[in-house]
């Protein structure tokens, strides 16, 4: 069998241009589910319930509460989308199915993470007024800060900024230049700087990803993404400190309104915890506002890398109580557009997952030195009437 001969560079072989699983870097593979959770938005957004009535109901609920800043263009957008409810339902499912194929696609992922946090803002304001953080009944157990506003946090945080650690760029080419089919055709990478903006390992020198402790940290800093962390997590317990949510039978009311629609083992999940919840509702908000403070300072109080990991087991264990509480977002009800913030706090506590620590280099074994050529003594010089006499030499005379 004979082998290729590379000439000026490494031979681009045709499996080397598919990103496969195990050649993600772990913030791809976040992209790639933040990416997933868009597409099941779509999905849920296509359901009949949303191309009748009942959807622009549902927005116009969310007015609530709210000051009339917040409630008035909330109520103005519900009736019109309720006037056009088939139309533009099917544009903001198409609209959604685009930010997700966008995000999953390398070469559109910036433009569709862009353009997520501002559809992901618009909605939060016009279709969830605001998360209801105004209206003073907000809680992490009825959806609290907001799905959407998640997602544009999500979208910041996984910024694509950089190389990934296998040293492609956001394209997708390698520190050469060459995009995953091993074409060149221009030398310069997305921002229109040739390879001189890059150090000698091919990594951009802007860039964070050699020193980012957690993929959260590789496009805005590890204080930047840290504060996030500290604000939505405090920011959760506060909510769940709300005179109005401590009060007698707050969180469990909040609980079996998630009841109607759901199939019977979540309904009796969600009825036997809105049950115990009911008896012992002060005690419940203390212990809820307790382990999301824990989970918001861990980390900072104890930096290394064990602390981080509980944090984030933490901060998954609690996601995945809550998405019970929430009854799965009510996926099963059919009136759900999306699958509601647990989802979303569990895939930002991975962003926030601690990098694997290098592997250290071996060292390199002693090379012995070469050995001095030989060089001939130098011959002494004859001495005494032979060397005088020519007669006496060999071959004269």
């Amino acid at each position: 069998m004979s082998h290729p001969l590379a000439i000026g560079g490494p031979v681009m072989h045709p499996a080397a241009a598919h990103e496969g699983p195990a050649a993600l870097d772990p913030r791809r593979k976040l992209q790639l589910a933040l990416a997933g959770i868009w597409l099941l938005d779509a999905m849920l957004q296509f359901q009949p319930a949303m191309f009748g009535h009942g959807f622009g109901r549902m927005l116009a609920a969310s007015a609530a509460g709210n000051p009339a800043i917040v409630a008035r263009p909330v109520s103005w957008s519900a009736a019109f989308i309720d006037h056009h409810v088939a139309v533009l339902n099917a544009i903001f499912a198409a609209i959604q199915v685009l930010l997700g194929l966008g995000i999953a696609w390398r070469p559109t992922r910036r433009l569709a993470l862009a353009a997520s946090v501002a559809w992901a803002l618009a909605v939060w304001w016009l279709g969830e007024g605001l998360g209801g953080l105004l209206s003073g009944t907000a809680s992490p157990v009825n959806g609290a800060p907001g799905a959407v506003l998640l997602y544009a946090l999500l979208a910041v945080l996984l910024w694509p900024a950089g190389r990934d650690p296998a040293g492609r760029d956001p394209a997708g080419r390698d520190p050469a230049g060459r995009d995953p089919a091993g074409r060149d055709p221009a030398g310069r990478d997305p921002a229109g700087r040739d390879l001189a903006d890059h150090d000698g390992t091919g990594r951009d020198r802007t860039d964070r990803d050699s020193a980012a402790p957690f993929p959260a940290a590789r496009a805005i800093g590890h204080r930047a993404a840290q504060a996030c962390w500290l604000v939505l997590w405090l920011g959760l317990a506060g909510l769940a400190l709300l005179a109005a949510i401590r009060g007698p039978g707050a969180l469990g009311d909040m609980i079996a309104a998630t009841v109607p629609g759901e199939p019977a083992w979540l309904a009796w999940i969600d009825t036997h915890a809105a049950s115990a919840v009911t008896r012992h509702g002060l005690l419940a908000s203390v212990l809820l506002a307790a382990i999301l403070t824990a989970v918001a300072l861990m980390p900072c109080l104890r930096p290394a890398r064990p602390a981080a990991q509980a944090a984030v087991i933490l901060a998954l264990v609690v996601a995945a109580a809550l998405w019970l509480a929430q009854g799965l977002g009510g996926l099963f009800t059919g009136a759900a557009t999306d699958p509601g913030t647990a989802p979303l706090l569990a895939l930002l506590a991975l962003a926030f997952w601690p990098a694997a620590r290098p592997a250290a280099e071996p060292a390199a074994a002693p090379t012995a030195e070469p050995a001095a050529a030989p060089t001939a003594e130098p011959t002494a010089a004859p001495t005494g009437d032979r060397a005088a006499d020519p007669a006496a030499r060999p071959g004269t005379g």
